[in-house]
């Protein structure tokens, strides 16, 4: 399938009560649902994914933060994801507690969540159906996964890598 291919990067940040901040999308891709934050690589410059989720961190959380900050959870390739591009995702959690959820932006808006309020919030079928679940089970730990999607919107996964986080990379 011949279609553009766009490279990202999602912010796993958490607050001290170990909630998930989210974003209510205020515009494309996913309109309307609840994602990390984050954004597109600036290839034209040859950004890394790690200055890429630092500059967004800045421009999204109003963090400055450092790729020492950050930890590599995951890396997700969708094939066809809605039949309008291919994306490489690089997942990282931001290894700082935030205090609060930032304000407003022109993308949408922030609230922190509990893992049980996630199940019930309006977030992107991939996300629902792997993204979040392999985010959970390698949270401290590294996955990579592969989806393929069908013209009828079919997800085909495939991991690539799992290692799960030992008792020790938690803490």
């Amino acid at each position: 399938m011949m279609l553009p291919y766009k490279i990202s990067t999602l912010l796993y940040c958490f607050n001290h009560l170990d909630e998930v901040l989210l974003l209510e999308r205020a515009q494309e891709p996913n309109l309307g649902l609840w994602s990390p934050p984050g954004g597109k690589l600036q290839t034209e410059t040859g950004e890394s994914p790690f200055a890429c989720a630092c500059r967004e961190a800045e421009e999204e959380l109003e963090q400055c933060i450092h790729p020492s900050d950050l930890h590599l959870t995951g890396l997700v390739s969708e094939h066809g994801y809605q039949g309008q591009a291919h994306w490489l995702m690089f997942l990282f959690e931001l290894k700082p507690r935030l205090a609060a959820p930032p304000p407003p932006i022109r993308e949408g808006r922030f609230a922190f969540f509990s893992r049980e309020e996630l199940a019930r919030l309006n977030v992107p079928a991939t996300d629902r159906e792997m993204i979040w679940p392999l985010f959970w089970r390698h949270r401290g730990g590294f996955f990579a996964a592969h989806c393929r999607t069908d013209p009828d919107g079919t997800n085909h996964w495939s991991i690539e890598e799992s290692c799960p986080a030992t008792p020790r990379a938690r803490a």
